[in-house]
């Protein structure tokens, strides 16, 4: 490599760490938001699930058509896969996709996708894709893939409805999750708190509202987990360029060093020459 071509890699290499380095700042500022959106709808969630938590205690599954499955329904699974629509996020959707490879079966699961890589990996494993929200922004659609998981649940089309996503855990790390939503399962519900059956006077009757209850949360299930994957999204992406900006720094030192020492190898020559000219002339 000559002096040409070093200078030339090393004009390329700062403008990649300039750009990573944008991308890293970009990608923090929108985790932050996603942080800060996740954790403020988790009081709300909580909160759902005491209410429901009061009511169901004394109800039986019977009294809900999302406690339960239907009798005659197939063993086929609904899941809604979430991951992004970019790339250039180290391992986000390797490990989300190796995770559903290890725990879902392919054969008997329909996918509702909200991301073009989810989107293409679901297609080149096979299985069928009965809606995909990719095109559109993911919180602008969390009513539409409640609207479709509802009515196929309830249609008796599918034995459960899972969501599959990556959970934030704070900024430097984050797991693949895979939760079932429906039926809502009451026992480990009720098991989180320790409950009194009179504590509230419900009218007309607690069976008239736990339907609405149960899709309200249901509806936020879905919401927290487009947010923890937003989250956890815009880490990933913020890690991968760091390394990458910190990579990019390190090439150029040596590079720079490199240089250095091409230049100093030309005005070595340079000057062997130049000697070895006035030698010439001296002698003849």
């Amino acid at each position: 490599m000559n002096l040409r071509q070093v200078r030339k890699k090393i004009k390329s290499i700062a403008n990649v760490k300039k750009i990573t380095k944008a991308m890293q700042m970009v990608s923090a500022i929108k985790m932050k938001k996603a942080q800060t959106a996740a954790i403020e709808s988790k009081p709300y969630r909580l909160n759902l699930e005491k209410i429901i938590n009061k009511l169901v205690i004394s109800l039986d599954a019977k009294y809900s058509s999302l406690l339960t499955s239907a009798t005659s329904v197939s063993q086929k699974k609904l899941a809604v896969l979430i991951t992004s629509n970019k790339g250039l996020c180290g391992v986000f959707h390797f490990n989300l996709f190796r995770h559903v490879m290890q725990n879902i079966d392919l054969k008997n699961t329909d996918f509702i996708t909200l991301g073009k890589k989810g989107a293409l990996f679901i297609n080149r494993s096979g299985s069928r894709i009965l809606a995909d929200f990719s095109q559109t922004n993911q919180l602008d659609v969390i009513s539409a893939v409640f609207q479709t998981v509802l009515s196929n649940f309830l249609g008796s089309e599918y034995k459960e409805a899972l969501l599959i996503y990556n959970k934030f855990i704070n900024t430097l790390k984050y797991e693949p999750v895979i939760k079932t939503i429906l039926p809502v399962k009451l026992e480990a519900v009720i098991g989180q708190i320790s409950l009194s059956k009179n504590e509230y006077l419900i009218e007309p009757s607690a069976r008239t509202i736990i339907d609405s209850l149960l899709k309200s949360f249901v509806q936020e299930e879905i919401r927290g987990a487009v947010v923890e994957s937003l989250a956890s999204e815009h880490s990933a992406r913020m890690i991968a360029m760091k390394s990458a900006t910190d990579n990019a720094e390190d090439v150029l030192y040596n590079l720079t060093f490199l240089r250095n020492q091409l230049r100093q190898e030309k005005i070595t020559y340079e000057l062997l020459d130049m000697v070895t000219a006035k030698e010439s002339v001296e002698s003849s």
